[in-house]
C-alpha cells in the first residue's frame, strides 16, 4: 500500500476473510497499525475499485471488486491439496482456486517470473490471459536496504567481528522446526559466542498456530543461551541483510537469502510438499545441506569456505523476474483500476523503500560460560566460550566462568573465573572481589567491571590486585572490555605458567578475527 501516493486521497480498508486457520491475531495487528479494518460482512456490502490479496479463497467471490492476487512469498511453490484439490497444482495456480462457474475469479494474477505463466497454463489455461508479471517488490526492498547493513547489525547486537547466523523455519511438519525442533538450541550451544550470534525467524503461521506466549516458552532455553528471536510482524527482511550465514528450509527466507548471495544451508528441503517443477524444489535439490546431528560449527565454517554464490544464481533467477521493477510494475497495475476516478498514474521510476530496523526479542546474557583458549606465538590469548546449558552440558570443554547473575550453586562452586558485570553496585569493587574469593576459595581469577572499558582484577595466587583498561590505536573506536572475557584470558595466561608481573607488559585478547589490547596497572 506504500505504492499508492498519499496525495491521491485513495481510501484503503483492510479485512480478514474467513476460512484460514492461521488468521489468529491478524485483525489486532491491523488495528495496531492504525488501519481502517472492516468486518468481512461489511466488506461484502461495499463496492471497491480494487481488492488486493495474497491468496485466492472461495470466500472472495462475495467481494464487489476486481481482484488482484499475488504470491505470498517467493513465487508459487507449495502443494496444498486441501485448497487446490489437485495434487499436482501449486497453491495459487490451481483451477479450483482460480475458477468459479466457468469464469476466472481474479482479474489479475500476479507472477514474480514469466516462467510461472507456463506453469499456470498447465494447471488452468483459462487463467493465462489474466497473468501479469509483477516482479518481487519484497526482494527489491531487501536489496535496497543493503546500505543499512551495519545499522541492522548494530540493532541486533552483532559486534566484535561476529558472524550472524540466521535460522529460519516455515510451517508444517516438513519445515526445519517440524523436522528438527531443537536445532536453534543446539546451534547456540555449538557456536563460540564471541564469533557467532544466532537469530531465529519463524513463519507467521507458526506464531498463529501456537500463540506468541507458547512460542517464546518453547524457545526459552535457547533464548537464555543467547538466541535472538525476530517477531512475526517485522524484522526478518532486515535480518537477511544483516546475516552472514543462513540455516533454513524451503521457506521464502532461505530463497531471498540466496538471492542476496548469503551462505545458505538447508536443514530441511520440503521436497515432500513442493511442486517438483518449481524453482523452490530445484533450490531444495541444489542448495548445500546441514546435518543437524553433525558438527555444526565445522559445517558452517566449511560452507563459508566453499561458498560460491553463483551456484544458486540460476535457480534464484528462475523464480524472481523483473529485478528492481517490482514496485513499479505493481504500481502501474493498481493505478490502472483507478483511471475512471480521474486519478492519474504516477510518472517517474519508483524507488524501493528500505525495510524497517529489526527489534529482536532477547534475554540477558548467559551467566555461566564454558571456556577454552590458547596462547599464540605472538603472545596473544585466543579465547572461545560457549553458554552452559544444563540439559546439554555433560562435560566441560575447559573451565567455567560465571557472572554475578548466576544462581546455580553447582556452577558457582565449579568456576575458575567469576565476574561482576553490574557497574553501579552497592559493594565497592575491591570489597566484592575479596568477599567472593572468601566465599569461593577455588576461584583463580576474579573481575569486577568499573566502566565500559575498565575492570578491577584479583588474582588468587599472591592476592594481586590489578586494574585493566583497553588500549586503542589512533582512529579506532573505543571497545568494550567484557569482564568475563578478561577473566578468561587472564586465567589462560596464568595456566600457561605466565606470571602476574608479565601482565604489566599488557595482554592482547583475541576472539575470532578480532583483537583487543589491554593494559594493567597496580595500585599507585
Amino acid at each position: 500500500m506504500q505504492l499508492l501516493r498519499p496525495e491521491d486521497g485513495i481510501r484503503v480498508s483492510y479485512t480478514v476473510n474467513p476460512g484460514s486457520v492461521f488468521s489468529e491475531g491478524l485483525e489486532d495487528y491491523l488495528y495496531d497499525l492504525g488501519a481502517t479494518v472492516l468486518s468481512w460482512r461489511e466488506a461484502k456490502r461495499r463496492r471497491f475499485d480494487l481488492a488486493v490479496a495474497c491468496a485466492v479463497h472461495p470466500s472472495m467471490r462475495g467481494l464487489h471488486a476486481p481482484l488482484l492476487v499475488m504470491p505470498h512469498g517467493a513465487g508459487y511453490n507449495r502443494l496444498v491439496t486441501e485448497s487446490t484439490g489437485d495434487p499436482s497444482a501449486p497453491a495459487g495456480l490451481s483451477r479450483r482456486e482460480l475458477m468459479h462457474r466457468g469464469k476466472v475469479l481474479p482479474e489479475i494474477i500476479g507472477v514474480s517470473h514469466r516462467d510461472q505463466i507456463a506453469r499456470l497454463a498447465a494447471t488452468c489455461r483459462e487463467a493465462v490471459p489474466h497473468a501479469r508479471l509483477i516482479g518481487d517488490y519484497c526482494l527489491d526492498r531487501i536489496r535496497a536496504s543493503m546500505p543499512r547493513r551495519d545499522l541492522y547489525r548494530e540493532r541486533m547486537g552483532v559486534t566484535g567481528g561476529q558472524r550472524l547466523v540466521l535460522v529460519n523455519s516455515t510451517w508444517s511438519e516438513h519445515s526445519l522446526l517440524g523436522r528438527h525442533p531443537d536445532l536453534p538450541l543446539r546451534l547456540v550451544a555449538a557456536l563460540p559466542a564471541d564469533e557467532f550470534k544466532v537469530a531465529l525467524v519463524l513463519h507467521p503461521n507458526v506464531w498463529a498456530r501456537h500463540s506468541r506466549h507458547r512460542v517464546y516458552e518453547r524457545l526459552g532455553k535457547a533464548m537464555d543461551a543467547g538466541l535472538l528471536v525476530l517477531p512475526p510482524e517485522e524484522g526478518w527482511r532486515a535480518a537477511i541483510v544483516a546475516s552472514d550465514l543462513v540455516v533454513g528450509d524451503h521457506g521464502s527466507t532461505s530463497f531471498y537469502s540466496a538471492a542476496l548471495r548469503r551462505v545458505v544451508l538447508l536443514a530441511a528441503t520440503g521436497l515432500d510438499e513442493l511442486d517438483p517443477a518449481s524453482p523452490a524444489a530445484a533450490f531444495g535439490r541444489t542448495a548445500p545441506r546441514l546435518d543437524p546431528e553433525g558438527d555444526l560449527l565445522a559445517q558452517l565454517l566449511d560452507a563459508d569456505g566453499r561458498h560460491k554464490p553463483d551456484d544458486l544464481a540460476e535457480v534464484v533467477e528462475r523464480q524472481l523476474g523483473g529485478p528492481g521493477e517490482g514496485g513499479q510494475l505493481l504500481r502501474e497495475i493498481m493505478y490502472s483500476f483507478l483511471e475512471h476516478r480521474d486519478i492519474p498514474a504516477p510518472t517517474g521510476k519508483w524507488q524501493p523503500l528500505p525495510v524497517p530496523e529489526p527489534s529482536p526479542r532477547q534475554r540477558p546474557a548467559p551467566a555461566t560460560w564454558d571456556v577454552t583458549g590458547e596462547i599464540h606465538p605472538d603472545g596473544s590469548v585466543a579465547v572461545r566460550r560457549w553458554p552452559v546449558i544444563a540439559e546439554l552440558h555433560e562435560e566441560s570443554r575447559g573451565f567455567l566462568a560465571v557472572t554475578d547473575q548466576e544462581t546455580h550453586p553447582l556452577w558457582q562452586a565449579s568456576a575458575a573465573v567469576a565476574a561482576r558485570t553490574v557497574l553501579d553496585a552497592d559493594r565497592p569493587p575491591a570489597d566484592w572481589l575479596a568477599q567472593r574469593l572468601a566465599d569461593y576459595p577455588g576461584l583463580d581469577v576474579l573481575v569486577a567491571a568499573l566502566a565500559e572499558d575498565r575492570c578491577l582484577v584479583l588474582l588468587r595466587r599472591g592476592r594481586v590486585l590489578l586494574e585493566a583498561h583497553t588500549q586503542r590505536a589512533w582512529g579506532e573506536p573505543d571497545r568494550r572490555l567484557d569482564p568475563v572475557l578478561l577473566g578468561a584470558a587472564v586465567n589462560l595466561w596464568l595456566n600457561e605458567g605466565r606470571s602476574a608481573a608479565d601482565l604489566g607488559r599488557g595482554l592482547r585478547l583475541r576472539t575470532g578475527p578480532r583483537g583487543l589490547r589491554i593494559a594493567f596497572t597496580t595500585r599507585p
